[in-house]
């Protein structure tokens, strides 16, 4: 009966059906909706100081939001224990519904205050296991229902260096941007670097180092990345 009325509960909230395994105990769902509670309030409390919120948040413990006026939210986020995430930009960070960020995740929007970044978009469902980053100079945008195994980079910037008379650091960057599409997933580890597009429904295997655009439902891996083979959706 528990699992029921939880299942019920979450569906509501995801506004898609949910089922919890058949194995959890009663004690088990207890112990985890005491912490969602928790979670609960935290997520009110951090959620007065965005810009935009709809909806139920859940917070975890000891994650640090810096500049959470640049941040509109829908229903349904969660930021787990250990995540920072640092709103400065240009253009914000906007989460759809149901977007999970797993624990430890860092998402980055401006390194140095002389040139801030630009902006952060996320789908809805989309999910990221634990300590993923995202450095978000340029642009980002990322498509619904994606998934990124635990470790994935994302990084929205290149240091120019062919200046040898002149520190690297004094040589300015490009920030071209980066755009996932909807239904992707993203291997553990990844790496995805800026100028790049990932089309719809593409598989990126764990370590792989993408450094040019993917067609829609391409299958890659290696390093740089080299398509493997095309889903063909049957």
């Amino acid at each position: 009966m528990l699992n029921q009325l939880v299942s019920g509960i979450i569906s509501r909230i995801k506004q898609e059906s949910y089922r919890l395994d058949s194995n959890i105990t009663s004690k088990d769902i207890m112990i985890i909706m005491a912490e969602k509670g928790v979670q609960v309030v935290r997520g009110f409390w951090k959620g007065l100081f965005f810009k935009e919120k709809h909806g139920i948040i859940f917070v975890g413990k000891r994650v640090k939001i810096k500049h959470a006026g640049h941040i509109c939210a829908q229903k349904g986020l969660t930021i787990s224990d250990g995540c920072q995430i640092n709103a400065l930009s240009k253009g914000g960070i906007v989460f759809g519904d149901n977007v999970s960020l797993g624990s430890g995740t860092i998402i980055e929007c401006t390194g140095v205050i002389r040139e801030l970044g630009e902006s952060l978009h996320i789908g809805s469902h989309v999910g990221f296991a634990q300590n993923c980053f995202l450095e978000v100079r340029g642009r980002i945008t990322i498509g619904d229902d994606c998934i990124f195994a635990p470790g994935v980079s994302i990084a929205a910037e290149n240091h120019n260096f062919n200046d040898r008379k002149f520190p690297i650091r004094a040589q300015g960057a490009t920030r071209k941007g980066i755009v996932i599409g909807r239904d992707c997933w993203i291997g553990t580890k990844a790496i995805i670097l800026d100028g790049v597009t990932i089309g719809d429904g593409c598989v990126i295997a764990a370590g792989a180092v993408v450094n040019k655009d993917l067609p829609p439902y391409s299958v890659a891996g290696g390093v740089p990345a080299k398509i493997i083979k095309t889903r063909n959706g049957l």
